[in-house]
């Protein structure tokens, strides 16, 4: 016998080992079956579970467990990124703890520590994914550094380099100053921030007294300033185009150009040219022939020696071949001596307060405005992000989004919900190069060695690389490796091929590619998605998944996105703790709405807790009155109305699950679920059976047990995608005996002609009427111990039948003395309900005072009517609904929703009493 009350915490693990064990997860390449194959986004080996992978797995495995029933042969890939910056920050956490630093136990040892600490302590993240019900092919997992991964980044890396998408070039890119490398566009956050506008005067050379002011957000960068740029058509300054200004504090002679870019109506007009660390400055300093002049570190200090930026191993080429022999300006080594000694080795903003004071002092400043601009700042450091002149590698990411555009257009790829296809359009065809390489540690390191010269031999061996080098120089050399490692999404791009074996050509690799479905959130559609088609279409000329599913975001239930800061941040795990992980599930996939966000507050997952208490409770009933599933038992046979009305409501819910899932609607599928479980079976079929379950044995008892106990079999199964912990456990407690776990149970395939009209035409009538019944009770504060007599006026013949069968249910459920067709006069003290097209009437005369609950519900009729106003008046309010939050605009217009709804049911129970 099922224990009287459902502890999530009892079967959660011992069903998730069992399944684990059994193979229930594991593809079988093999197979005949057709296969359906998804990849896992796969998580930082260095995080924990949070609400935004606990959507994402939770939606990826209703899928992979669904497609499994209907017989697919379902890979769901799982492994772990190596995560270079995060998981660096780790480690090098630990080691200041200790006392030291990467740098003073060297690189090879530091390597060696984080491949230690995540053999002990990393990938918590995926014990984590089986506490959810993550059913991943565990027996294939993988990680972004092993070894198979690492031989199909290194070939990659080399064949791009050799078919020219992917060259070594000085740019500028976004520098991170605390970890020390460069970052890419993706990972930089602009901020709004109060800052302010410096109005600096730049002395014009041969002109006395003639100064040209500029403004700048940044004075310590002027240090670099090569030239100073002024609108062609701005008549204020036409007379100093061509001459050269003097740069305050310095003295080195800028140039003063004619450029679009500089705005007459910002600033002060004039703009200082920077062009080693401003993006803009960079375009107007090529447009215009400037030099340029590198003034930071990479720790973010200016510059205090010749070779401060020395940070590879060997200068190789650029794209064209050409080796330069500077490292902080492309017009020569850095000049130290051109910088004022006071400022070499100063943190950037220190020397930005040191600079705006020496010009102060030099009456050089002309003013100071607040200002509120947008500052880049690093999305892991929280620093504020640098462009900065470096040699970095880069990939022709324009030419492979070419044919990434063009797969999406010509349908190769489904984005659901579509309208993220435009976000996707937009950003590939403005793509810019893509910067593959970090100045870290850990990661892939670049397979790329230069010569004594210079020259770079790009490689997937060490070997390779010195017999190439020996083939050039006519000799044996001394080679150099590159010391970067590449960007973590470089390996992440070749996720649904690489985990297969490729560049091996593998009986996987022939299967399973391209994969079906990518489940993954809006944020990474750049960093991750885009990545892989192009790579995937590249190296696999196919497309690597044919639909790209876009899930919400989860935010609390003020609608605000969850941050540790606003302390709004909901764990996962504490809340599988306390209601169990179905609840935590369901609840994700039934506020799973397309293009809506989710909107999850801890009440939500307690009420679906609710939910599986309710039908563990049914379960319970169904056990105790021998309502138990049935080996070879046909839905068919049944010929109650009753049973034939919950077979076809069955059947009717198999086609809604089916069509939610198949168009990725989990909420409606969800949904749907929910109220036939609850609704349909629990509360209806089970109450309306008991007088033939409670009755006499015979014929009619036996086929209410067995479609009762049928439907419940249906019932968890259609459920168990959502719910598998719940349902695993009733199946086996309560499925027939010998039965395979439910797991592997096939999918429901019930044939709709199993649903009849008039079947349901019936059932619905008595619904109706016992529910109007109980509206009236709940309306009029009749006692729940008070048994009325009901009297049912105008009924058909068909109508008449109904109730004849189905009087004891009437009167029992609807708490009733008696239910009589009576076409007599309505008592005195009535109160009168429609019924299609017949009427029901209550006599409620010495059990309740009419009068008095007359001027009751026309009391609380003005009340609403007052709410609602309030409301109106509000929500019509512009000034309220453009400062107001959004999370308390939506309160209000849930509030004028809710009063609306009590207003018609109070204007509808005085409607009654009026007939």
């Amino acid at each position: 016998m099922l224990d009287k009350t459902y502890s999530p915490a009892e079967i959660e693990a011992k069903h998730y080992d069992a399944w684990e064990r059994s193979g229930a997860f594991a593809c079988v390449p093999s197979s005949s079956a057709t296969p359906f194959a998804i990849v896992i986004p796969p998580p930082n080996v260095t995080g924990t579970l949070h609400m935004g992978h606990a959507v994402n797995n939770t939606l990826q495995d209703i899928l992979v467990r669904y497609r499994r029933k209907q017989g697919r042969d379902a890979l769901w890939q799982v492994g772990t990124d190596h995560a270079g910056i995060a998981t660096q920050m780790v480690v090098e956490r630990q080691l200041r703890d200790e006392g030291t630093d990467r740098r003073e136990i060297g690189r090879e040892a530091f390597i060696a520590r984080i491949w230690r600490w995540r053999e002990e302590s990393g990938g918590a993240i995926t014990n984590q994914l089986r506490r959810l019900g993550a059913s991943l092919d565990w027996s294939r997992e993988r990680f972004t550094m092993d070894e198979g991964l690492s031989n199909a980044v290194r070939r990659v890396f080399v064949r791009l380099h050799k078919e020219g998408l992917l060259y070594r070039d000085k740019r500028l890119v976004n520098w991170d100053c605390k970890f020390g490398t460069a970052i890419s566009d993706l990972e930089v956050e602009q901020r709004e921030v109060d800052g302010f506008l410096w109005y600096i005067k730049y002395p014009v050379k041969d002109l006395d007294n003639t100064y040209i002011t500029v403004a700048t957000t940044r004075p310590e960068t002027m240090l670099g300033d090569t030239g100073v740029a002024v609108h062609p058509e701005d008549p204020r300054f036409r007379a100093l185009v061509g001459k050269k200004a003097i740069l305050p504090l310095v003295g080195r002679e800028l140039p003063i150009v004619a450029d679009p870019y500089s705005d007459p109506e910002k600033g002060s007009g004039a703009v200082k040219i920077t062009p080693a660390h401003d993006f803009n400055d960079f375009e107007v300093g090529k447009r215009h022939d400037l030099p340029v002049v590198n003034v930071l570190k990479p720790d973010g200090r200016i510059i205090d020696s010749e070779f401060d930026d020395f940070h590879f191993g060997h200068r190789g080429p650029d794209r064209h071949g050409v080796v330069h022999a500077d490292e902080d300006g492309i017009a020569g080594p850095p000049t130290v001596e051109s910088i004022p000694e006071r400022y070499r080795g100063l943190d950037r903003f220190e020397a930005r307060k040191r600079i705006v004071a020496d010009l102060e002092a030099e009456g050089r400043l002309e003013k100071i405005e607040p200002h509120r601009h947008v500052v880049p700042y690093g999305d892991r450091s929280n620093t504020v992000i640098e462009p900065r002149l470096t040699d970095q590698w880069f990939v022709d990411a324009a030419t492979l989004a070419k044919p990434a555009i063009e797969a999406v257009e010509k349908g190769r790829i489904t984005f659901v919900p579509g309208q993220w296809a435009k976000s996707y359009f937009e950003w590939m065809r403005n793509i810019q190069p893509w910067c593959v390489s970090r100045q870290i540690w850990w990661g892939h390191q670049i397979p790329a060695w230069y010569g004594p010269d210079g020259k770079v031999f790009v490689e997937e061996t060490e070997a390779e690389a010195a017999a190439a080098a020996a083939a050039h120089y006519g000799r044996k050399v001394v080679l150099t490796r590159d010391a970067d490692v590449l960007d973590t999404w470089f390996s992440s791009g070749l996720w649904p091929f690489s985990t297969l074996g490729w560049p091996d050509e593998t009986p996987e690799l022939k299967r399973y590619y391209p994969t079906d479905v990518l489940v993954t959130g809006f944020d990474i559609i750049f960093f991750w998605v885009a990545r892989m088609i192009m790579l995937g279409l590249y190296f696999m000329n196919d497309v690597p998944f044919r639909t790209v599913y876009i899930h919400a975001l989860v935010r609390d239930e003020k609608g605000q996105k969850m941050s540790k800061s606003k302390g709004n941040v909901i764990d996962p795990i504490e809340l599988m703790d306390k209601y169990g992980a179905d609840a935590l599930r369901f609840t994700l996939a039934a506020m799973a709405a397309q293009g809506r966000d989710i909107r999850l507050s801890e009440k939500r997952v307690e009420g679906y807790r609710n939910f599986a208490t309710k039908l563990w409770n049914a379960a319970r009933f169904c056990e105790m009155n021998e309502c138990l599933p049935r080996e070879g038992f046909d839905p068919a046979v049944s010929r109650l109305t009753l049973n034939r009305w919950i077979v076809g409501e069955l059947a009717e819910l198999g086609g809604e699950l089916d069509r939610g899932l198949e168009a990725f609607r989990f909420n409606d599928a969800a949904n749907a679920i929910y109220r036939f479980t609850w609704g349909s079976f629990c509360d209806w079929y089970l109450e309306l059976i008991k007088p033939i379950l409670y009755g006499p044995d015979g014929p009619e008892k036996d086929e209410v047990r067995a479609t009762a106990g049928w439907a419940l079999g249906e019932i968890v199964n259609l459920l168990h995608p959502f719910m598998p912990f719940i349902t695993e456990e009733l199946w086996a407690r309560l499925g027939p005996k010998g039965a395979a776990p439910l797991i592997r149970a096939p999918w429901p395939e019930l044939d709709g002609s199993l649903r009849d009209p008039q079947v349901n035409e019936e059932i619905s009538w008595i619904v109706q009427l016992i529910s109007e019944v109980r509206t009236v009770r709940a309306e009029m504060n009749v006692p729940a111990g008070a048994r009325i007599p009901l009297k049912l006026k105008g009924l058909s013949e068909r109508q008449s039948a109904w109730l004849a069968s189905h009087r004891e249910a009437i009167v029992a459920l609807a708490r009733l003395e008696s239910a009589e067709a009576d076409e007599g006069p309505v008592p005195k003290g009535s109160v009168q309900l429609a019924l299609d097209e017949a009427s029901a009437v209550l006599p409620l005369s010495g059990i309740v005072d009419l009068a008095k609950e007359q001027e009751r519900l026309a009391k609380e009729l003005d009340r609403l009517d007052g709410e609602i106003g309030k409301l109106d008046a509000k929500l019509a309010n512009a000034k309220f609904i453009a400062k107001a939050p959004v999370h308390v605009v939506e309160k209000q217009r849930e509030r004028r929703a809710e009063a609306a709804q009590a207003r018609t049911r109070v204007k509808d129970a005085l409607a009654r009493l009026e007939l």
